[in-house]
């Protein structure tokens, strides 16, 4: 452990010390065994509620959108870089169509099919629609003027100046006006509504224009002009002239015009001899979620693809338009696109909200979070390293903490296997991996190489369909061996499997990591990843692939928590255990990351390890229906979210044991979709030099985290530390920038 560190620790763990944890020191100061102590009864106020009273859970929906307040805070926050601000400002947008995409849909779904589903929370679909409304207007209302309020008077004091119109100079009219007749004129299509014309089909998250023209017999029509989203939608107007001065370090002054705005200015070009009387922009959010009923699939890749192309004709659950709508035209919408009026949304301000990703993108790198280089292990560093990437995985396991460690050393160890003769074999999972993969590129080398290549590609990965459709194809077209997934789940783990003859030998390099095998998301996201060469290991990887290729009915594991085969189970038994410990007199203690935590039965287990004495650190990014800090329930329980720079996406879980601690990671989170309806895979962490730090900086870290850090109350909410402004404060994600584990540091002088 770094004694330099900032962190105000209030105890050196077992994990901080060279000794043997199972040992505790007695007077004289010499290690003994500890003991075994006599059960103390667990502290259980006698009026405390039963542990599935409604009371004690958080519904589902309305935690999510308590995230999404945690989003928008870092969008008001001065202290953030100006374009960042904007950026977590789009996130807040595209999150909120997702929301609507997906759990709106399915709570409306319910309400249409009559099959009620009532969660631990006891809300009603019904219930839960009304509440979400409510919300969701108070969310809007607060993102919209913090853009009008705050975000864009900054952006002027910056020099950049989003202009309407009619703000423009005479010169840069003229050239907006030559723009858009060479380059977004050709592009349009202008929709009619009439009896000869049906109401056009509106595509699902499209910025369109809803115009009001008069013909020349003077009757009013309706039509509706698309934005097309191919086209940049902020216009640079100074950049439009050869002529435009501009300043040698940022480009000032920036001066842009939106794309919406543009055309509306110019519908008189679209519609010819006719006279444009106003026009008004509005969103549309459709439901997304593919129903796909695998029992009954002959061939899952068709069916798949014949679900991407059905989604844009999802239902509409979403109807955002501006403020100064008039009746007459939002009444023809809400009737065409058979929406109900509770589900209109009014705003003033940009329409849609994501589109502030547009701003967050701007060259102005003055504005921004600073750019850094990610690290690499010293043993993994091409500058530095001495040997290849298999000799070092076999001297010791290997950690990485992305995005502070590079997600290179994951494609070298790819690429090494595509190339290495003495290599067999590679098998992997793919959940997401985005477009231009170099991972897919390393498999495609590996099997044109002669090597033995299969692939897990999880079809159903939700709005990466499309994307793992074409990987999927172009592996199959090089004849690698490719799985889609298994009936009634999805293969969400994250395993890479290398078989390589070394001798007369065969040895098995494993990686399993919680995030995905995606560069991109890795500069993004906080994530694990461990390199192992351990034969168990190994060998539970070897029969996790068979299971997932073959008809393999295995269902013990040596090492590996497998969902939905182990997981639960085990997971179970590890919180219990810990309970067990506790009441022995062995001080109990779980720390917990992950994303969400919505398992009923998890719950209540965290409430017994709370009741019987068990300290509880929850980081939980997202979603928690947990309620901590409840007298006689939850009282031992204290539940983080961290949300800044980077999205927390890590999963790592922590049990005490009587001192004889142990850490797991990997890909699952604590919701029952996690637990019985995908492959996810937990990996004990056992070289404890690496659990060490696992425990006693990373974990630590985020508990002390003062700065990005929210602690939820008992009612649901969050409160922010207010300890933020203090010398002492600790801000994890920029803590761990640059950083390096204890045994590549230089001793401090």
């Amino acid at each position: 452990m770094d004694y330099n560190s900032p962190m105000a620790f209030q105890q050196i763990s077992d994990f901080g010390s060279d000794e043997d944890p199972r040992q505790v020191k007695n007077p004289e100061g010499t290690a003994t065994q500890e003991p075994q102590l006599k059960e103390v009864p667990a502290p259980r106020e006698p009026d405390s509620l039963p542990l599935d009273d409604r009371r004690l859970y958080v519904n589902r929906e309305l935690s999510l959108l308590s995230f999404q307040r945690r989003v928008l805070e870092e969008a008001q926050d001065p202290g953030n870089p100006l374009l960042e601000r904007f950026k977590f400002l789009s996130i807040v947008g595209s999150n909120l169509d997702e929301f609507f995409m997906v759990r709106v849909a399915g709570l409306k779904r319910q309400l249409e099919a009559g099959t009620v589903s009532v969660g631990p929370d006891g809300l009603t679909p019904f219930e839960q629609l009304e509440a979400i409304r409510s919300d969701v207007a108070e969310i809007f209302h607060r993102a919209h003027e913090c853009l009008r309020i705050s975000l864009l008077p900054a952006l002027k004091e910056a020099d950049i100046h989003i202009l309407q119109y009619s703000e423009l100079m005479d010169e840069q009219r003229s050239l907006v006006q030559k723009y858009f007749l060479q380059n977004i004129f050709p592009v349009l299509t202008p929709l009619a509504f009439d009896p000869g014309h049906p109401f056009p089909h509106i595509s699902n998250l499209s910025l369109n224009l809803a115009v009001l023209i008069r013909d020349r017999k003077g009757q009013e029509r309706f039509a509706r002009v698309k934005v097309p989203d191919s086209l940049p939608q902020l216009i640079p107007v100074n950049r439009l002239s050869s002529t435009s001065v501009r300043h040698p370090n940022a480009a000032k002054p920036q001066v842009y015009i939106w794309l919406d705005e543009l055309i509306a200015v110019n519908l008189d070009v679209l519609f010819p001899g006719m006279t444009v009387l106003e026009s008004h922009p509005f969103h549309v959010t459709r439901d997304a979620e593919m129903e796909i009923q695998e029992w009954e699939a002959e061939d899952l890749l068709e069916m798949t693809e014949e679900g991407i192309r059905q989604r844009r004709f999802g239902d509409v659950m979403r109807l955002v338009v501006d403020e100064e709508m008039p009746e007459r035209i939002l009444e023809l919408l809400t009737n065409n696109l058979e929406i109900d009026p509770a589900d209109v949304y009014r705003v003033t301000g940009r329409i849609p909200l994501s589109s502030a990703k547009n701003i967050a993108a701007l060259e102005r790198a003055d504005l921004k979070d600073p750019i850094f280089l990610p690290s690499y292990p010293a043993v993994l560093n091409p500058d530095t390293q001495e040997e290849d990437i298999f000799t070092a995985i076999a001297r010791r396991d290997i950690l990485l903490h992305h995005p502070y460690d590079s997600f290179q050393p994951v494609i070298n160890f790819l690429n090494s296997a595509a190339a290495d003769p003495s290599v067999l074999a590679i098998k992997m999972t793919l959940y997401r991996v985005g477009w231009n993969s170099p991972v897919v590129e390393a498999l495609l080398d590996a099997n044109k190489r002669g090597k033995q290549v299969a692939v897990l590609v999880e079809l159903k990965a939700r709005f990466d369909e499309e994307s793992n459709v074409e990987w999927a194809k172009a592996l199959e077209r090089d004849g690698v061996h490719v799985v889609y997934g298994l009936v009634g789940l999805k293969i969400h783990s994250k395993v890479a499997l290398v078989v390589r003859k070394e001798g007369e030998a065969i040895k098995r390099y494993v990686h399993i990591g919680t995030g995905n095998y995606s560069p991109v998301t890795a500069h993004l996201y906080t994530d694990f990843g461990v390199f192992t060469c351990d034969d168990r290991i190994g060998a539970d990887v070897t029969d996790l692939f068979n299971y997932l290729t073959g008809y393999s009915a295995k269902t013990d594991y040596r090492k590996l928590l497998v969902a939905p085969i182990n997981l639960r189970e085990r997971f179970e038994s590890l919180i219990r255990r810990e309970i067990h410990h506790q009441r022995h007199g062995r001080p109990g203690h779980l720390i917990f990351k992950m994303n969400a935590l919505v398992d009923e039965p998890i719950v209540q287990l965290l409430y017994e390890a709370s009741q019987a004495g068990v300290r509880v650190d929850l980081l939980v990014r997202g979603i928690c229906c947990l309620r901590p800090g409840i007298q006689g329930v939850s009282e031992n329980i204290r539940v983080v979210s961290i949300v800044g720079r980077f999205l927390e996406h890590s999963r790592v879980f922590y049990f005490r044991n009587g001192g004889k601690e142990e850490i797991f990671l990997g890909s699952a989170d604590l919701m029952p979709r996690n637990l019985n309806h995908r492959v996810e895979v937990l990996t004990p962490v056992e070289d404890q030099r690496l659990a060490r730090y696992l425990k006693d900086e990373i974990l630590e870290t985020y508990l002390c985290d003062c700065v990005k850090a929210r602690f939820m109350q008992p009612d649901g909410s969050y409160e922010r530390s207010c300890h933020k402004h203090t010398e002492q404060c600790v801000n994890s994600q920029s803590f761990f920038i640059g950083r390096r584990p204890p045994w590549e540091r230089k001793p401090h002088k």
